[in-house]
């Protein structure tokens, strides 16, 4: 294992940089923090457990408020998802998972029935409560 965990491979950065939408070419200010020195910026936080306020610009990853927003992009963009089904069928393509020690529930599988029609809540109180005007 590498002693930096936070540094992204070429093999692995050849995975996810497809799934990251292109900045703006004539965006305005200054040039933007490269995306793989972001993800690095991320993977170091996250890995040593520190505020993203803590990421030392002396390791060129940008700052924290910078990993932290362009992580929040990458989030609602959903290329974290992507990025897991891809590397699950890599995986599962060279033999490497155990199926036998998988699990499924409701938070990441879709329930077939749908879901139960909402009932509505009865009060635990025996009255309404006094009017404070």
């Amino acid at each position: 294992m590498s002693t930096r965990p936070w540094i992204v491979d070429d093999d692995l950065w050849a995975l996810i940089g497809p799934l990251l939408s292109p900045w703006p070419e004539k965006s305005p200010g200054r040039q933007p923090v490269p995306d793989w020195l972001c993800l690095q910026g991320i993977l170091y936080v996250l890995y040593n457990d520190i505020a993203w306020q803590l990421l030392p610009l002396e390791l060129g990853f940008g700052s924290g408020q910078t990993c932290w927003r362009r992580l929040d992009r990458w989030q609602q963009a959903g290329v974290f998802d992507q990025l897991h089904r891809i590397l699950l069928a890599e995986l599962n393509a060279a033999g490497e998972l155990d199926w036998s020690r998988a699990c499924m529930d409701g938070s990441h599988i879709r329930a077939k029935e749908g879901e139960p029609t909402p009932v509505r809540r009865r009060s635990t109180c025996a009255r309404r409560a006094a009017s404070t005007i």
